[in-house]
C-alpha cells in the first residue's frame, strides 16, 4: 500500500489500485489485510464496520445548477486512456478546445506547437516517464503565469505529505463526478492570476 510504488513495467500503470484500496477501506472505517505467498498467491481480506438497523436518510450536497462552459484551450495530460478519453469528452461537450497528451514529454513537445496559447493545464499528478509536478515546473519555467489543475486517486494531503505538491496546490481527487470537473475547472480559470 505505499503510495507510488508499482511492480508493474514502465509505461504500464501507477500502482494507485492498492494505494486507493486503501484509502477507500480506511474512510470507511475499516481495514484491511494481505497475505501473500510467492508462488501461490495473494490474498487481500477487507473488514468493514457492521452496521444494524435500516439506514439513516443521508443528506446529499445539493447539485451545482450552473452550466460550466466555456471556450478556453485546455491541455489534458494523463496516462490512463479511460479516464483522458472521459475526461477530454466532458470537457469538449462544454465547449473547451482540448488538446491531448499522453506523457509530460509529450505534453511538452504539444504546448511548444501549440504556440504556448494554452488557458489552462489539467494534468494526473503520477505519470510514467514524468509527472504532473516535473511537467509543471518546467512549463513555468518559461510561462510562469500557467494556470494548472491537478488531478490524482489519491488524497491531496497524502501527495502534499510525500512532497509532490505544495499546499494551495489547485486539486482534485479522482474519481470525480462530470459536474465537479467543470466546477473546479472553471474555478480556476476565473481566479485571479497569482
Amino acid at each position: 500500500f505505499e503510495p507510488f510504488f508499482t511492480t508493474k513495467e514502465l509505461g504500464r500503470g501507477t500502482g494507485l489500485g492498492l494505494a486507493t484500496t486503501y484509502g477507500i477501506v480506511r474512510q470507511s472505517n475499516g481495514q484491511i489485510c494481505v497475505e501473500s505467498t510467492p508462488g501461490t498467491g495473494t490474498r487481500f481480506d477487507v473488514y468493514l464496520p457492521r452496521v444494524e438497523g435500516v439506514p439513516a436518510t443521508i443528506e446529499t450536497a445539493p447539485r451545482p445548477t450552473g452550466i460550466h462552459r466555456g471556450t478556453e484551450k485546455i491541455l489534458l495530460v494523463e496516462d490512463d486512456e479511460s479516464v483522458r478519453s472521459l475526461v477530454q469528452t466532458v470537457l469538449a461537450q462544454q465547449g473547451y478546445a482540448v488538446i491531448e497528451a499522453t506523457t509530460g514529454n509529450d505534453a511538452l513537445r504539444l504546448w511548444q506547437e501549440s504556440g504556448s496559447d494554452v488557458d489552462l493545464v489539467v494534468t494526473d499528478v503520477v505519470m510514467p516517464e514524468m509527472g504532473g509536478d516535473s511537467l509543471v515546473k518546467q512549463l513555468r519555467a518559461v510561462h510562469p503565469k500557467v494556470r494548472v489543475l491537478f488531478m490524482s486517486g489519491y488524497t491531496q494531503s497524502g501527495i502534499v505529505k510525500h512532497g509532490v505538491l505544495v499546499p494551495e496546490t489547485e486539486f482534485i481527487q479522482k474519481p470525480f463526478t462530470p459536474a465537479s470537473l467543470m466546477q473546479k475547472v472553471r474555478a480556476v480559470l476565473d481566479a485571479p492570476v497569482a
